[in-house]
């Protein structure tokens, strides 16, 4: 941990351009954790920096997604980094240089979440007013636990620090927690977090709106189907701000973002703050290096009519008559990353509702999201066992989030992974600890079978 410790004196900045005024910030504006929050624009300040690591390059803008879908079942890798390959053949291995820098980034984003969270309720700034001091320690705490909760599914137990470090000896020797203990935390923020925030709608900063949608995930992971249900269904019914757009490319074609799709996604400006994903997906042909590809078998199942629907729009053919990703394809790199897509509730439901023994509630929710594509229904003539309808909501997420960070992880949070992956090493379900990690901090374990 001591090599984390170190890169926590830097809190850079979140540096975007829109008409969010929370995004609305000068270049060079920064805080540093040596410094201290004293007013209310220092915390401003800080509190985008925790917006801008979750951001970078290792973590949702680019290395951390990657891992929730090269390690899946849709994707090649058309370059020469085994490394890069190692996820793909589902052995990966501790000297993993994208391991290393997902591990980083996300402590880096804890750390940053943690500096607000001890800072702020001591500022006494009047302009830093009781309501603005909740609103950002509820996004700070939202924001920890988004980290916690990537942390547990990625690599089980991990060392569970709530306090900022300033120097590299703090918070080393921490032991980790277990997988259940780190999901514990991710819980804790979430319900710490819920009461402070606006009941706004903010697609690029955290909300109320943003903890049903993390609380949703979070239950179906931990199979809470009734709660599951329950905080997908807050969105959804708010029909007037979160919408399925029709047809499925109308979230991210045309330069779309922020749309009535979104529940929370990134903004990048392609200047200052840039989603580096366009360069992996796109070939040569549009500036980029297609070093990862949709395979046969994905592309097989986008450009079937009765299973991809208008969704072929995520892949498209370069000079070379090559298949390649295009849902990152802004040049400057400023895609959105999506953290949480309207279509996910639905689909969150679904399963819920299945497994509550509530199919034909299901099959309305799947089939919401499959009319968007331009899909015939599914009726319980054909789905009339709960394990039909189970396995054709995997089908469906299986295309809905193709060229987003969900297959890996879907298939093992369902037990599926043996059957979908033929991976039958339950040690390999989750990723090992960085090996620069347990160097630098000895009382940290390696992960079994690695």
């Amino acid at each position: 941990m001591k090599s984390i410790n170190a890169l926590f004196f830097l809190l850079l900045l979140f540096t975007v351009s829109s008409c969010k005024d929370f995004l609305d910030v000068k270049p060079l504006e920064s805080i540093s954790d040596t410094e201290t929050i004293t007013d209310q624009n220092s915390a401003l300040t800080a509190l985008r920096g925790v917006y801008s690591a979750l951001a970078s390059g290792d973590y949702y803008g680019t290395s951390f997604q990657s891992i929730g879908y090269l390690s899946g079942d849709n994707i090649q890798w058309t370059g020469s980094q085994s490394q890069v390959q190692e996820f793909i053949n589902k052995k990966v291995n501790a000297d993993n240089s994208t391991i290393s820098g997902v591990w980083i980034a996300i402590f880096r984003t804890i750390n940053r979440a943690n500096n607000i969270i001890a800072k702020v309720p001591t500022v006494t700034d009047p302009a830093l007013t009781t309501a603005l001091k909740n609103q950002y320690l509820g996004e700070a705490y939202t924001l920890r636990a988004l980290a916690y909760f990537d942390l547990a599914r990625t690599f089980g137990g991990v060392p569970i620090i709530t306090s900022p470090t300033s120097k590299p000896t703090d918070n080393s020797g921490i032991q980790r927690s277990t997988q259940a203990e780190t999901y514990a935390q991710v819980l804790k923020d979430l319900e710490t977090a819920e009461p402070l925030l606006p009941t706004t709608v903010d697609r690029y900063r955290v909300t109320q709106k943003t903890v049903f949608a993390l609380k949703s995930r979070f239950y179906l992971y931990q199979k809470d189907y009734a709660k599951a249900e329950d905080y997908a269904s807050r969105l959804i019914s708010d029909a007037t701000n979160y919408k399925l757009l029709k047809p499925y490319g109308a979230f991210f074609q045309n330069d779309a973002r922020g749309t009535a799709e979104s529940v929370f996604e990134i903004f990048y400006n392609g200047t200052t703050e840039v989603n580096s994903h366009r360069g992996q997906w796109q070939p040569q042909t549009n500036g980029g290096t297609r070093q990862w590809a949709p395979n046969d078998a994905l592309v097989a199942l986008l450009n079937d009519p009765a299973i991809g629907g208008n969704r072929s729009v995520l892949v498209a053919k370069d000079n070379q008559n090559r298949w390649y990703g295009n849902l990152y394809y802004r040049n400057p790199g400023s895609d959105p990353s999506y953290i949480f897509r309207i279509a996910e509730a639905y689909l969150i439901r679904a399963e819920a509702r299945a497994q509550q023994d509530k199919l034909a509630d299901a099959l309305t929710d799947l089939n919401a999201v499959r009319d968007r594509a331009g899909l015939t229904a599914l009726t319980a003539t054909t789905t009339s066992t709960k394990d039909a309808v189970l396995l054709a909501i995997e089908n469906e997420r299986r295309v809905e989030f193709a060229l987003e960070p969900h297959r890996w992880f879907d298939v093992v949070r369902t037990g599926r992974a043996g059957a979908v992956f033929n991976l039958t090493d339950v040690n390999r379900y989750i990723l090992p600890i960085p090996v620069q990690q347990l160097q630098t901090d000895k009382v940290l374990i390696q992960n079994p079978g690695y």
